[in-house]
């Protein structure tokens, strides 16, 4: 089998509440999606999405996902999908760092491979281990009642992990953590993700101020050397996301004690080869895992879910539906939310069909 050509698409994700913000005062309103599709010479396609979250999140943004694909698809041409290890080698020769552009691209190789395979990729990334995954609501930033009503909301379908986002003025979000966590169940888990958002002097206020409550604090400062600081001085259970992007920030992250638990987001570190690295050394060391991605639509949550059905229950702390987010369908086959659960197709690959109706004419075809 062989890569004969290379479409690129791009679809614009409107959002059901209209608008979501995290820390620093950064927000997006529609967010802005590539979806690829990898045509081989056995007229067999795979496919893939990756969606930045904006451009003030990660080293990322939409527009460089379109712009790594142009530079990386020439070096792809004429390439055995197949052969995953060597795709991903061709790709980190061709364009150094840039993991979000080279994602897609090894994403369409893994559905590939189901595809070749009559296997679902969960299969391939080790097979299932649970039959379906807990899934998390992120609860965007605004006033400490609004946040908590909005946690009742969707405590009531089904939600019983929470993502509080925080980040901002350090007295609001105390007010925050402790008014949602009030209207919680007391087997309700609640996250303070501040999104890299505090200084240290303010983490250390927050974290001392929610001592008592049964709350994760999730990356509190930009750098992986404050975040440590603030895991020294609290109790509290910590969560690393943004600074762990590579296998080797995860195993010095590991061997320093740095955190109880990591969001292992798929496009961050480069796809799902290099996910499926990162999650194997998590659950070799007593990690669990959020699985998730930055934002997505229906393949981005397709993948989702074959990662995490592949990885046990008790190393999946929770994972992402990001499809019931947006307002628009972009593929038959996804995953749905079924009370606060999801799981992922038992069909060939990503189980996906992409509405091309939907996607639109191709932005850039390469062969």
């Amino acid at each position: 089998m062989k890569i004969t050509k290379i479409k690129v698409y791009q679809v614009n994700l409107p959002l059901k509440e209209g608008r979501y913000s995290w820390s620093n005062g950064n927000f997006v309103e529609v967010f802005d999606s590539t979806i690829v599709e990898i045509i081989t010479d056995d007229s067999i396609a795979g496919y893939a999405e990756c969606c930045p979250l904006g451009s003030a999140y990660l080293p990322s943004f939409a527009l460089g996902v379109r712009a790594g694909l142009a530079e990386l698809s020439p070096h792809l041409i004429g390439l055995d999908p197949l052969n995953i290890g060597e795709v991903n080698r061709i790709m980190d020769a061709a364009l150094r760092g840039h993991p979000y552009a080279k994602a897609p691209i090894d994403i369409a190789c893994w559905d590939l491979l189901g595809k070749a395979t009559n296997l679902p990729v969960y299969t391939l990334l080790g097979g299932a281990a649970q039959d379906d995954v807990v899934l998390y609501r992120a609860i965007s930033q605004q006033a400490p009642d609004i946040m908590a009503k909005k946690i009742e909301t969707y405590a009531a379908e089904g939600y019983t992990k929470f993502q509080l986002k925080v980040g901002g003025n350090a007295d609001e979000d105390i007010e925050r953590i402790h008014a949602t966590r009030e209207v919680l169940k007391p087997t309700d888990l609640l996250v303070a993700d501040a999104n890299t958002g505090w200084t240290r002097h303010q983490a250390a206020r927050v974290v001392s101020a929610i001592s008592s409550l049964d709350v994760y604090v999730e990356q509190p400062c930009l750098t992986y050397e404050e975040c440590v600081s603030i895991r020294r001085r609290t109790t509290l259970p910590f969560i690393l996301d943004e600074v762990i992007d590579t296998p080797n920030t995860l195993v010095r992250a590991i061997a320093e004690d740095a955190m109880d638990v990591i969001n292992l987001k798929i496009s961050k570190v480069g796809g799902l080869t290099k996910a499926k690295l990162m999650r194997d050394l998590c659950i070799q060391h007593g990690i669990p895992m959020t699985i998730e991605d930055t934002w997505g639509g229906d393949i981005v949550t397709a993948t989702i879910a074959h990662l995490a059905r592949s990885t046990p229950a008790e190393f999946t702390f929770s994972a992402t539906d990001f499809n019931s987010y947006g307002t628009v369908t972009i593929a038959e086959g996804a995953p749905k939310r079924v009370n606060g659960r999801m799981t992922a197709s038992d069909g060939p690959g990503l189980g996906i069909t992409p509405i091309f109706d939907a996607l639109g004419d191709p932005v850039a075809t390469y062969s």
